[in-house]
């Protein structure tokens, strides 16, 4: 006797229920213990990222094909971790997010296959990928095929460098091998629940003797301030979230798109505050956030970095609704020298701006590099040669505003004319120098100062004459080093040189990025699908 079909109307039915069941992941008092703990579900931060009812999952039924140590019979929905596609801002986006609820998000062979998928489907139709990670780490039930499936995103990860923007958000556990995904990719945004590192505190304790929290060695403050791991600090998921979405709203989709063009500033009157927000007394010290604030679209500038390498200001805002990428020294910390941190952090930002076609405005005012056997013995010379690198191999336009001090080697890494900077302007303020005067004068002027009857007299009189000589923006002018003095207040000349750079500078200066020309198309811009590394030449 044949067997009576099932009505289609019984197997949507049980397909719905199949549907409702897989996306509870672990159950519904697991992701009550997720909400006590202060943190979102898998699918409730995605639900918070994108655009609404945009989702679309991908490998919802998808199972573990491993049999040993009971694995066989476990309930694993989606094999611990959603992911798909969606919009966000009207966009489109690929998405991972690890499910703590389901064995504690742990990554096995399928769950990294998953993930791997999205990041290829990303690198395919030119899109960001945005990783939230929230796992106990490798699964050991599946042995090498959960180490393989590390190597495999791993991997994914250096691909997808320099073509479409990756974005991490550290919302949960991040351990071992897990920690090193973030790290290849391009942001991290850690909330303070989160904690990240390669071994424990315990392994450290065993092995070291050395005893540390888990806060201390691996929260969200310690790999702002200290290590440099993470790109933005979160107080909540939600948080994080806005952060990314925020992050997105300044990026293109891909390497050979522009970013976003928003509606900028209606005017651009002119603006006496300015004349006063950057002290003529070299010796004090000042915000150049104030700034970076009145000179930009809306005031709008959003910060990368903030708490790590604080003598360096880094971070992204428009100018005419184009997005910028933003470098300036900060006198008000360590007077804004450059030193080993500050030069990896300028570096890669510089990169990931060339990378992804961000024109550049640096705004300088700089003593110098940081002196001390600290910083010679930890490599000052490679380090600072990072910053010379990245913005003498951008391709990008690269705008200029030299503040006040523009000393020595600094004054030259900072963007200067001879490193391919297209437009360079001073403010009234400015010195570029090999050095100030008074040390440049108790070298040139030696002799005189020390056969004179009144040195200290003598020593000012020739201080003064090397400033007005040398210390002066015009001396840079009249070689041609300097292309404008500007008042401050009328900020329209280097915001238009900004806003037209693209036409005025011409095509890309060099391919010195270590890319063949067969990455490129008849713009310059490296093409989607090739592989790229803007991250490995941070």
């Amino acid at each position: 006797m044949a067997t009576k079909p099932v009505p289609m109307k019984k197997r949507v039915a049980e397909l719905l229920d199949a549907r409702t069941k897989a996306r509870l992941g672990g159950g519904a008092k697991r992701i009550e213990k997720q909400h006590a703990a202060g943190k979102m579900s898998a699918r409730e931060r995605i639900d918070a990222l994108i655009d609404a009812d945009s989702f679309q999952e991908i490998g919802l039924f998808r199972k573990n094909r491993t049999v040993t140590f009971g694995m066989d019979t476990a309930d694993m929905p989606a094999d611990g971790v959603v992911t798909g596609t969606a919009t966000v801002l009207g966009r489109p986006v690929h998405i991972a997010s690890q499910d703590f609820t389901v064995m504690g998000g742990s990554a096995g062979e399928t769950h990294s296959k998953k993930v791997v998928e999205m990041m290829e489907a990303a690198l395919r139709n030119g899109t960001p990928f945005v990783f939230i990670n929230d796992s106990g780490g490798a699964r050991v039930q599946e042995g090498i095929d959960s180490l393989s499936g590390y190597g495999q995103v791993f991997y994914a990860n250096v691909l997808l460098s320099g073509v479409v923007p990756q974005i991490s958000i550290i919302a949960g556990p991040c351990a071992g091998g897990a920690a090193y995904s973030p790290a290849l990719t391009d942001f991290v945004i850690q909330t303070r629940k989160a904690h990240m590192f390669i071994t424990g505190p315990s392994v450290i304790k065993q092995v070291t003797g050395e005893e540390v929290t888990q806060d201390a060695l691996g929260g969200a403050d310690t790999h702002m301030a200290v290590s440099g791991v993470n790109h933005f600090v979160a107080d909540d998921d939600e948080q994080a979230i806005m952060i990314a979405k925020k992050l997105l709203s300044f990026l293109p989709q891909n390497n050979n798109e522009d970013a976003p063009l928003l509606e900028g500033d209606a005017e651009v009157e002119y603006d006496p505050s300015l004349h006063d927000v950057v002290p003529a007394d070299g010796k004090q010290g000042y915000d150049v956030r104030d700034v970076i604030g009145k000179v930009v679209d809306h005031a709008d500038f959003l910060e990368v970095q903030a708490g790590y390498a604080m003598n360096i200001v880094v971070g992204f805002a428009r100018i005419n609704g184009r997005t910028i990428g933003v470098v300036a020294n900060q006198p008000m910390v360590m007077a804004g020298v450059l030193d080993i941190n500050a030069s990896d952090k300028g570096s890669k930002f510089i990169r990931f701006c060339n990378a992804f076609n961000i024109p550049i405005v640096t705004f300088v005012d700089v003593p110098g590099y940081m002196p001390g056997v600290t910083q010679e013995y930890g490599g000052i010379i490679r380090h600072g040669a990072k910053l010379l690198f990245a913005y003498s191999a951008a391709t990008v336009p690269l705008v200029t505003v030299v503040l006040r001090k523009a000393y020595g080697g600094a004054y030259i890494a900072m963007a200067c004319k001879d490193l391919g900077a297209d437009k360079v302007f001073a403010w009234p303020t400015a010195e570029i120098a090999v050095m100030g005067a008074e040390g440049a004068a108790s070298i040139v002027f030696r002799k005189e100062i020390s056969t004179a009857e009144d040195p200290n007299a003598k020593r000012e009189e020739l201080v003064e004459a090397y400033r007005s000589t040398f210390s002066t923006p015009f001396m840079a002018a009249s070689r041609g080093l300097v292309d404008d003095i500007i008042d401050p207040g009328a900020r329209w000349p280097w915001r238009w040189s900004c806003w037209r750079a693209s036409d005025c500078c011409g095509p890309p200066r060099s391919t010195a990025s270590g890319r063949s020309e067969e990455d490129r198309d008849v713009s310059g811009r490296r093409t989607p699908g090739a592989r790229q590394s803007a991250h490995a030449a941070h």
